[in-house]
């Protein structure tokens, strides 16, 4: 090769690694279910006409609108939520084979957590990076079937809450305040009886919770009244960590956290933003960013939180809701054929 050929060759490099650099190659997004809000605020943070440049290039394209089949409140929106998104520029599709046909990645955004078994295992043995949102499933043992699905096809999963990824919940997380020693939350509560008392809407008080303190709790003790929850976990080395449930009054998202520096205040609800930046962090790198083990525990929390309610209120063992489900989740498995 001649010393002009080779220079040629050198600068096209740099040209197409400088492209490659400024312009990532889009990923085509999908959606399962449009019967909540997030949907519709996904789609525009993703489809703006011009986004900024940490969620650039990620563009929902289609999306599979069916949802619960029976909570009032989710079906009641689809039929909006489908406009909404067909304003973004979105195909909607008529079965979730459809969407895979057509996509790189799926949110899925079934307000009902107990379809989420079914509608995630096309996804994952099609092998599309998933995002679940919360709840990420009806029941405790549904959750550990998806990740165990999730694991057995080698497909990326996710859930969280937006909650989680409030700056001071994240640097409470990193260790920036020092050793966690305890953390107290609270949230909106309220209930839906298709599901687990905390897991409809508790669920961000109990996320902002397991962000700070990490996994590791070891028993759940429950105090119930019709306005209001508190759930009082024990973790290993004698911490505590509590959620308080709030169904009626004031109530907000936040917390506080007790740490070998100090008190400090963790962060309330900052928009979708920061949770969607993580999602298309995760797309793009399919590395997942909240660990299986921790999301199954959050929701044996809850479980747990549950069961201690019908017994009035006795601590119950994370090890024995666990114990349960897992079994459970094996005959869930098996009779779905997976």
């Amino acid at each position: 090769m001649s010393r002009l050929s080779l220079l040629s060759a050198l600068l096209a490099m740099t040209l197409a690694s400088n492209l490659t650099a400024a312009d990532p190659p889009e990923i085509k997004v999908g959606i399962i279910g449009l019967d909540t809000s997030h949907a519709v605020a996904f789609t525009k943070e993703l489809n703006a006409e011009s986004p900024m440049a940490d969620i650039a290039h990620c563009r929902v394209v289609a999306a599979y609108p069916k949802g619960s089949p029976d909570i009032k409140s989710s079906t009641e929106r689809v039929p909006q939520y489908i406009e909404d998104v067909k304003k973004q520029g979105v195909e909607i599709v008529d079965s979730i084979d459809e969407l895979l046909k057509r996509v790189d990645c799926v949110l899925l955004e079934t307000n009902d957590g107990r379809p989420h078994l079914e509608q995630a295992l096309p996804v994952f043995k099609a092998g599309k990076p998933c995002f679940i949102d919360k709840p990420v499933a009806g029941s405790l043992s549904d959750a550990i079937a998806i990740y165990a699905a999730a694991k057995k096809y080698n497909c990326p999963v996710f859930c969280s809450s937006s909650l989680r990824y409030s700056k001071a919940a994240q640097d409470l997380r990193s260790g920036s305040k020092g050793k966690i020693m305890g953390c107290d939350t609270y949230s909106p509560c309220a209930l839906e009886a298709t599901h687990p008392d905390l897991y409809w809407y508790g669920v961000h008080g109990c996320e902002a919770l397991y962000t700070v303190m990490g996994p590791g709790c070891e028993s759940v003790t429950r105090v119930n009244t019709p306005n209001f929850d508190s759930a009082v976990g024990l973790w290993s080395g004698g911490r505590i960590g509590s959620f308080r449930g709030i169904r009626t009054g004031g109530a907000g998202y936040g917390g506080t956290a007790f740490t070998e520096k100090g008190v400090f205040q963790i962060g309330g609800y900052e928009g979708y933003r920061p949770l969607v930046v993580e999602i298309v962090k995760f797309f793009r790198s399919k590395q997942v960013p909240v660990a299986a083990e921790e999301t199954i525990e959050l929701y044996a929390f809850m479980e747990a939180a549950d069961e201690s309610k019908r017994r009035g209120g006795a601590p119950v063992k994370i090890a024995e809701v666990m114990q349960k489900a897992q079994a459970d989740a094996e005959k869930r498995q098996a009779a779905l054929g997976k």
